[in-house]
């Protein structure tokens, strides 16, 4: 690979071991650019933790790494660096390898996880926070001209509207002065997290756009829908390269338990009514949407570029019901341990990724079908025991767990 052909960059991927940062490695490494992975495996920690495994099987990262090798010829570097703590190491590697890009995945990405008692706020409070403002204060350190494509989250804005589809990140606004003239502004589309994960993502926010003001670093913010599928073109080339596919009540994501729930002839558990409208894209749509945040960077004079990195908008409740279609899974209803509206409606502005070539992946029968082949396969890792929801929001609200049921569902 010609490094000096502008079409190839060096890329450290941060959080890179996990369930986007995998496959985004691997998609860009095929696609040509300089890889490298800063991981502290963290996630992998986590399971312990939880005593939740992936449902597929995750091989070490060094086997990850060696298998890449051996079947696309392309190597892919790796540092173990908790970017939240060890800033002196981080910003040595940025010196030594200078990076045009840096892709930030390495933040707690659970909703429920960071909900689940003091300690796991605490947690998610110093990581996410720590490790966004780590990596901004060394890309100035470095004196790099560094592109930084953040992953952040649809939840920033709650999961409400006005009567409007929201904009991609900033809202015209018409200010009064004293004097009664009217003067219109752009402000950053205000935030409404509903739990501390999501309140990390929404401080992520205004560091960047000090840093971008203070500093000119470049800044992609993608904020991303809920990610279903497992594999990727990539990571379908050995199964030692597979996906994560999380099921349990604290990191599963909803249409993947779903379907996870249905293969393992599991009640299908919806929270509440059901009547929560969530943004959703595909896992392949997710690496391609990098890969063009990536080819399509701001200068040095421009703001934060903001994209919703999201494909459509579903009601759960309309999902369950499309799954049990599909395998003849039973629907049950369970609390809502989430603090939140029992109905929401969501409408969502995705036009600077179409614009950019995104050609959507949409909910179809066919990648519905892939994904629950694949929890079919490993339907015998599956603990029963994790697969309900137990992190509460508040002391009010109750697990959703199902009632009445066998010891091994609740």
């Amino acid at each position: 690979m010609n490094l000096e052909d502008k079409n190839f960059k060096k890329i450290i991927v941060l959080g890179g071991d996990g369930f986007c940062g995998w496959p985004t490695s691997l998609h860009l490494s095929n696609a040509g650019h300089e890889v490298i992975i800063i991981d502290n495996l963290s996630r992998r920690n986590i399971d312990n933790e939880l005593e939740a495994e992936s449902l597929t099987p995750i091989q070490p990262i060094g086997t990850r790494l060696r298998v890449w090798e051996e079947v696309s010829g392309k190597k892919i570097g790796y540092y173990n660096i908790n970017i939240a703590d060890e800033y002196d190491h981080l910003l040595k590697v940025l010196k030594d390898e200078q990076p045009d890009v840096i892709i930030h995945f390495a933040e707690q990405r659970s909703a429920p996880y960071s909900m689940k008692s003091p300690k796991h706020k605490r947690y998610t409070i110093d990581n996410n926070l720590n490790a966004t403002h780590n990596v901004l204060c060394a890309i100035v350190d470095s004196g790099l001209d560094i592109h930084l494509v953040h992953l952040g989250t649809m939840g920033v804005y709650g999961y409400g509207t006005a009567g409007m589809k929201i904009p991609e990140g900033y809202l015209d606004v018409e200010v009064k002065t004293e004097t009664g003239e009217r003067v219109d502004q752009q402000i950053l589309y205000p935030t409404n997290p509903g739990s501390v994960y999501h309140m990390t993502k929404s401080q992520d926010q205004l560091l960047f756009q000090f840093y971008n003001k203070n500093d000119s670093v470049r800044i992609t913010d993608l904020h991303q829908g809920i990610v279903w599928g497992t594999n990727t073109k990539e990571t379908k080339l050995d199964e030692r390269l597979i996906n994560r596919f999380d099921y349990d009540g604290d990191y599963g994501t909803v249409l993947n338990r779903f379907l996870m729930q249905a293969a393992v002839d599991h009640p299908i558990t919806v929270h509440g009514t059901g009547g929560q409208t969530r943004a959703f894209i595909h896992i392949q749509d997710t690496v391609r949407c990098i890969q063009l945040a990536i080819e399509n960077p701001p200068s040095r004079e421009d703001r934060v570029m903001i994209f919703n990195q999201m494909t459509e908008t579903h009601r759960v409740n309309d999902l369950a019901k499309l799954i049990s279609e599909l395998t003849g899974g039973e629907i049950a209803y369970v609390s809502n341990p989430r603090k939140e509206s029992a109905e929401n409606e969501l409408h969502v502005k995705n036009d600077l990724f179409l614009s950019k070539g995104l050609e959507p992946i949409t909910l179809n029968e066919g990648l519905l079908q892939e994904v629950s082949k694949v929890a079919k396969k490993y339907a015998h890792r599956a603990d029963h025991s994790k697969i309900p929801a137990k992190s509460t929001w508040t002391q009010e609200q109750q697990p959703g767990v199902l009632v009445g049921r066998s010891k091994d569902l609740v």
